[in-house]
């Protein structure tokens, strides 16, 4: 290996005690692939042995919660007890190439499609459509239906616990349930669960507290608990980056495990809400200090990128596209094969990456996505 990149294979270490043997996860990424009854299909396990030799970590595609939660076709459940052999098997499969496996769990609020939830019924934290093309408008939930996703993310955790998870994400970026009650885009209520930014927190800070009480309940290992969070919205009003600060604030003061920021460029600067030059992960990790371990992403693709990453500041970093691009990424850097990086999707590879053919036609038919396709 090059010395260079020493430090992207030092180990680390979280507060519970877990060890990761490097500092390269695996982001979690949508693959449209699980069977029609919602259970993991042969192709995702494929999929995902094929990218969890090298990294420290695999963080799954998101996971449904809730019928009513399910964000896409070709998702996976975790919404009821039935689900975890499905889900050991996935668990299983990335344990075998020395990865801890981590379960993201989710709900997709008003982003569902209406025919991949029950009746055709969106639901969100206030009637109010999301700005892309073709959304419908939300039903606003009630507070008994609110309770009831809570504990639904808890009941789903311990899925995860029985299924052989090292860890949970809570997926509360990229606009889904989560990220629609703190934004003041899709949060129009004005009960406790909205209003000022403090009772827009209300809602996550909530799935927190029960994905953390269910974790003491059931995991009898040291069991990973982490958050993933977009730093901004390009709606008004929208979420920005002196809200998402108050936000990591709240998130630090819970003892999470890690906070994950979701971005497609870990260089970007902030867009409103400070006055800062710096880029969003500078100044995020400058407000978390050592108090918690923040995992960067973002158009990482060569060696070089991730060192510049960790110049940041953050101590962990995950790769989504580049390692559909070139699933041997990590391994080629210990070897002292960083020269040899594929940085472009091959669009004649999908055999030899092993990628599931509904998440290869998406990739192949969005143009600008992934670096080789125009």
């Amino acid at each position: 290996m090059n010395s260079k990149f020493k430090s992207l294979f030092e180990s680390y270490q979280f507060s519970n005690g877990v060890s990761l043997k490097n500092r390269i996860i695996m982001a979690p990424m949508t693959n449209f692939s699980s069977n029609p009854d919602g259970t993991v299909s042969d192709a995702e396990v494929n999929y995902y042995t094929r990218r969890s030799k090298g990294v420290s970590m695999v963080i799954t595609a998101c996971t449904y919660v809730t019928p009513n939660g399910k964000g896409f076709p070709g998702e996976f459940a975790g919404d009821r007890d039935e689900m975890v052999p499905s889900l050991q098997k996935l668990a299983t499969a990335i344990k075998a190439q020395g990865a801890k496996a981590i379960l993201q769990i989710f709900h997709g609020g008003r982003e569902c499609p209406p025919n991949a939830v029950p009746n055709g019924e969106v639901v969100s934290a206030s009637a109010v459509p999301s700005e892309r093309a073709g959304s419908v408008t939300p039903r606003e939930l009630h507070t008994d239906e609110i309770e009831s996703i809570i504990r639904a993310f808890g009941q789903t955790a311990r899925r995860a616990i029985e299924a052989g998870y090292d860890g949970i994400e809570i997926h509360g970026a990229n606009g889904y349930l989560i990220q629609q009650f703190f934004s003041p885009h899709s949060n129009r209520r004005e009960d406790k669960w909205g209003g000022t930014l403090e009772k827009r927190l209300s809602f996550p800070l909530a799935v927190v507290e029960e994905v953390q009480k269910v974790v003491n309940d059931h995991a009898k290992h040291p069991f990973i608990v982490g958050y993933r969070f977009s730093p901004e919205e390009p709606e008004t009003p929208g979420i920005t980056m002196d809200n998402t600060l108050r936000l990591v604030d709240a998130l630090t003061d819970k003892k999470l495990d890690y906070l994950h920021v979701s971005q497609l460029d870990f260089k970007a600067g902030p867009r409103r809400g400070v006055e800062d030059t710096r880029s969003r992960l500078e100044i995020i990790q400058e407000r978390v200090g050592d108090r918690i371990p923040v995992i960067g992403v973002g158009s990482i693709y060569q060696a070089e990128d991730a060192l510049k990453a960790l110049e940041t500041g953050v101590p962990l970093l995950a790769l989504g596209r580049e390692l559909i691009i070139d699933p041997d990424w990590v391994e080629k850097i210990e070897n002292g094969r960083e020269a040899e990086i594929v940085t472009k999707i091959d669009k004649n590879a999908q055999e030899r990456l092993v990628v599931p053919d509904p998440l290869w036609q998406a990739i192949v038919h969005r143009p600008g996505w992934f670096p080789g396709i125009e």
